[in-house]
C-alpha cells in the first residue's frame, strides 16, 4: 500500500511540477489568439491572410510586436454575423476609449502606435464567440522592449 500511495504522490508532483511551469513560462508559449488577456505582450502574426490561431508570447520587458489593450464582448452582438462595417463600428466604439485610456495616448493623434484586432471567425460566431481583441502595435514593425500602459505598468 505504501509503495502505491508513494507512487501516487510522484505523479501528482509532477502533474504540479508541469502547472507551476506552465504558469511561469505562460508568457514564453505559443498560445491561442483568443486566450489572450488584457496586458498580454506577443508578436503580432506577420503576412496573415485569413485566420489566427497562435501567437508567440513574451514578456512585455522583451522584444516583442503588440500589446493587448482590449478584450470584451461585441456590443449589440446578434445571432447574424456582423459586417465588416458592424466590427469596425464596435472596434471604433470599444477599442479606442480602450486605448486611450490603457495607453494614455490619444489614438486619434497618435503617431507612434496603431490598433490591430482579432474578430470571430464566422464559424466561431455560431458557436457562441462574440470577443474582439484589440491591441496596439508599431506600424514601422520595430520590437519593443517595454509596456505601452501609460506609466509604464
Amino acid at each position: 500500500m505504501r509503495g502505491f500511495l508513494a507512487g501516487w504522490g510522484v505523479r501528482i508532483a509532477i502533474i504540479a511540477i508541469i502547472a507551476v511551469g506552465a504558469f511561469i513560462l505562460r508568457d514564453r508559449l505559443s498560445g491561442n489568439a483568443g486566450d489572450l488577456a488584457v496586458g498580454d505582450c506577443f508578436d503580432e502574426p506577420t503576412n496573415v491572410t485569413e485566420t489566427v490561431e497562435d501567437v508567440q508570447h513574451h514578456p512585455c520587458n522583451e522584444a516583442h510586436t503588440a500589446e493587448v489593450v482590449f478584450v470584451g464582448g461585441m456590443a449589440g452582438a446578434t445571432d447574424a454575423y456582423p459586417s465588416d462595417e458592424q466590427f469596425f463600428d464596435a472596434i471604433l466604439g470599444q477599442c479606442v476609449p480602450a486605448y486611450n485610456t490603457y495607453t494614455g495616448r490619444d489614438f486619434e493623434t497618435d503617431t507612434d502606435y496603431d490598433l490591430g484586432y482579432f474578430v470571430p471567425t464566422s464559424e466561431g460566431w455560431s458557436g457562441g464567440d462574440r470577443e474582439i481583441i484589440c491591441y496596439a502595435y508599431r506600424p514601422d514593425g520595430v520590437p519593443q522592449t517595454t509596456s505601452v500602459r501609460a506609466g509604464g505598468g
